[in-house]
């Protein structure tokens, strides 16, 4: 059976000046061709040749020999090389570009920008690209908990929290109260696994261990003391919004890191402010 969207290997099963016919079992009524320039040298009736089998720019099977960047069902992180009026090209190591639909679009692109996408099949049996991936994700990641990890936000949710395919392919989500700073779909990003689900997918934080965490806490407010000219015009007690805001920390962590600052004596606490000595 022919697999649109597949690497399979399959039979040479005639010969013609423009190329190869491939087949796939005994009838040889499914056929597919092989352009010539594809053709490996010395190539004989009865061979087996291992292919990717999509469709050409007037929609019709083709094998190739060149190996794409993803198959069907499958999860890569590719280039935009072109957009149109109906959605963007991407580059998957073919001679066609990837058509990327505007429906399948979960934030607007540009020529260079590069994020990961599923290979699939639209209704017109055409292999197009989806950003729309947590479907097509891994997992069965090998990574555990306390592991540093490297992915790639492909969604953003206020419910939820930021959506991360990690290496390009495997499950994971860094939780809303772990989004501190500003984080965009499409940025890359270095996160810590902090649990691993039952079913494989990955929790995330964008911080490090409290510990290793509170030294970087404490000079990030160090430097807006003396942004602020030596006083912070709030305490310790501040609102987790307030806090959130101007350090991109959480309340505990903001505290931890005044603690600090407390006990090396760099700074003072008063009823309304933080002073620096």
């Amino acid at each position: 059976m022919l697999e649109l969207g597949r690497i399979q290997e399959l039979t040479v099963v005639k010969k013609v000046a423009f190329g190869v016919y491939l087949a796939d079992g005994p009838d040889h009524e499914e056929r597919v061709l092989l352009p010539a320039k594809q053709v490996p040298e010395e190539t004989r009736i009865g061979d087996r040749l291992t292919v990717f089998l999509y469709r050409d720019s007037q929609d019709r099977l083709i094998a190739t020999t060149a190996t794409p960047a993803l198959q069907l069902s499958e999860v890569a992180e590719l280039s935009v090389v072109q957009t149109g009026k109906l959605g963007a090209f991407l580059d998957w190591g073919l001679e066609k570009d990837l058509f990327l639909p505007f429906r399948e679009q979960t934030m607007q692109v540009k020529t260079g920008d590069r994020f990961p996408v599923a290979l699939y099949v639209d209704k017109s049996g055409r292999l197009c690209a989806t950003m729309r991936i947590y479907p097509y994700l891994r997992t069965d990641s090998p990574y555990r908990r306390d592991d540093m990890v490297r992915g790639r936000v492909y969604e953003i949710s206020p419910r939820f929290g930021a959506f991360v395919a990690v290496d390009g392919r495997y499950s994971a989500l860094i939780p809303t109260q772990e989004l501190f700073g500003k984080i965009c779909p499409g940025e890359e990003i270095n996160a810590r696994v902090t649990k691993v689900h039952e079913d494989g997918k990955l929790v995330l934080s964008v911080r490090k261990k409290a510990y290793l965490q509170m030294a970087e806490d404490a000079e990030k407010v160090w430097k807006a003391l003396e942004d602020y000219g030596g006083r912070l015009p709030f305490t310790d007690q501040a609102s987790p919004e307030t806090i959130r805001k101007e350090f991109g920390m959480s309340k505990n962590e903001f505290k931890r890191a005044v603690g600090s600052l407390l006990k090396e004596g760099r700074i003072v606490i008063t009823e309304n402010a933080i002073q620096r000595r």
